[in-house]
């Protein structure tokens, strides 16, 4: 069996590599640190959880063993699609330099650019980024890519999926033809592909599983269940979650439970802490400092349940990962099998569990069309469904949004008692002969009828109050007479008798 010794790796990374633990290598490390120590461009395609990350990490420090870098002039670059990757990767350098004298940069959102750029001025050896952030520095004038002896690209599916591969050619432009090339990735869509032929010289390809397989370590299971009602769907996939959990018993020592959108991510993880459960959130619209803290916590054991978007599918080295929840089917079918990868890693057994409803059928075969194989149906749970809001539930909304909240509120503008007896109107007694109406007083001058007071008269007719009107008083004008006194109508006119 192969051992890291047996690999020529530089005397300081095995020493390093043994203190934390490690003496066997992976298949995708094996087979990828010779060609990467020949200084060959290496294609790597591998399941995520195989140790991708020591298989470029290991033989780059052993290449930059000699050298110096310089000012702005990074000697490597590393590309990772998430600051959290990001940070993983260099926390991995920290781990295997650690008796060297080569330094590094991590530059990732969230983090001040003055810091990052005091970093680069210095000169660093090993340079590791997000790519808007890189490309951010290098349009400020602050980093050259011309130094790059080395070129690492991790995690390639997921920058594609996440509209990286621009960014991702471009790089590749900026940096020495004669760079060598490392390139790694889950899976080989058809772009990632054109990628690797365009900007990859002769590579060794390695794949050391079939692409886009789920390991043989994780028991999947899928629970069907049809809502009682569509309104209800949300808060039955949150009973159904809280129930699994509670099944699952002290065999769940921790989870990641996985949601497509971030909004939701926040509410379930609202539900399960009102419902007793130790959970946090994790997504792309929280602070970097805040996400780093949840993931420190989930790693150390303080927190249970890590519910997060897909941000956290990809690369994260958590290794003791119990169980994966599905909350949602994702709608990409690659994204299932990083969710599931999260468990079942460096040999451990896991389990990932999908809840899944009608609506979800057609990317539930899209899935199993991938995998090339059926997940296995597990038995629904009993649920007890609360209609009761707890402080996880969105706000009810109608038709009309959050106006059918405040339906049965007092309109602006009216009493509370609105709904007491209606004020009826005097009626008015007809006269044989009507006198002239008085004035109103300056201060009874009657004002335009509001909205309210049409609401109010559209109750007075639903309650058979009666109307006074035109056929109740007649107003004294009309009852007076146009017509000539006869008397009148017999003078002569003078002037007209003269003529």
């Amino acid at each position: 069996m192969t051992k890291f010794s047996d690999l020529n790796l530089d005397p300081l990374v095995l020493k390093a590599v043994a203190e934390a633990g490690y003496e066997t290598p992976t298949p995708i490390q094996a087979q990828a640190i010779p060609h990467a120590l020949e200084g060959r461009d290496v294609l790597g395609i591998a399941q995520t959880g195989t140790g991708k990350t020591a298989s470029f990490t290991l033989p780059m420090i052993t290449l930059l063993s000699k050298g110096r870098a310089r000012a702005r002039m990074p000697r490597s670059l590393v590309l990772a699609p998430t600051r959290e990757l990001a940070a993983q990767v260099a926390e991995n350098f920290d781990t295997y330099a650690k008796h060297t004298k080569l330094t590094k940069a991590l530059l990732i959102g969230g983090v001040s650019f003055k810091e990052q750029d005091l970093l680069i001025d210095r000169g660093v050896d090993v340079l590791i980024a997000t790519p808007g952030r890189l490309l951010d520095h290098f349009e400020r004038g602050k980093l050259l890519l011309t130094g790059v002896q080395i070129m690492v690209v991790d995690e390639a599916d997921r920058m594609l999926d996440m509209g990286f591969i621009p960014d991702i050619e471009r790089i590749f432009q900026l940096t020495p033809f004669t760079r060598q090339t490392l390139f790694f990735s889950a899976t080989m869509a058809p772009e990632i592909e054109r990628i690797t032929n365009t900007f990859l010289t002769n590579p060794a390809k390695i794949e050391v599983a079939r692409q886009a397989t789920t390991s043989e370590t994780i028991e999947q299971r899928l629970v069907a269940f049809a809502p009682s009602r569509r309104d209800r769907a949300f808060g039955e996939k949150r009973a159904m979650l809280r129930a699994l959990i509670t099944a699952e018993g002290e065999g769940c020592t921790n989870a990641i439970i996985f949601c497509n959108r971030k909004m939701d991510v926040d509410v379930v993880a609202k539900s399960l802490k009102a419902h007793g459960f130790n959970a946090a959130p994790i997504h792309g619209d929280l602070d970097q400092s805040q996400r780093m803290r949840t993931l420190d916590d989930f790693r150390e054991g303080t927190l249970r349940l890590l519910v997060a978007s897909d941000v956290a599918a990809r690369g994260l080295d958590i290794p003791a990962v119990s169980h994966v929840f599905n909350f949602d089917v994702p709608s990409h079918s690659e994204d299932y099998v990083h969710r599931i990868g999260r468990t079942g890693r460096a040999g451990r057994k896991g389990v990932a569990v999908t809840i899944a409803t009608p609506a979800d059928d057609k990317y539930l075969g899209q899935i199993e069309a991938l995998i090339k194989r059926e997940i296995p149906r597990a038995p629904v749970p009993e649920i007890t469904f609360d209609d009761r809001p707890d402080r996880g539930d969105r706000p009810a909304r109608g038709r009309h949004g959050d106006r059918d909240r405040d339906r049965d509120r007092p309109a602006r503008g009216e009493r509370s008692d609105r709904r007491t007896a209606p004020r009826t109107e005097p009626q008015q007694q007809p006269v044989a002969a009507p006198a002239p109406a008085p004035q109103p007083a300056a201060e009874d001058t009657p004002r335009p009828p509001r909205r309210d007071d049409r609401r109010r008269d559209s109750r007075h007719d639903r309650d058979d109050t009666p109307v006074v009107g035109m056929g109740d008083h007649m107003p004294e004008f009309l009852t007076r007479s146009f017509a000539r006194p006869a008397a009148v109508n017999a003078e002569p006119d003078t002037e007209t008798a003269a003529g």
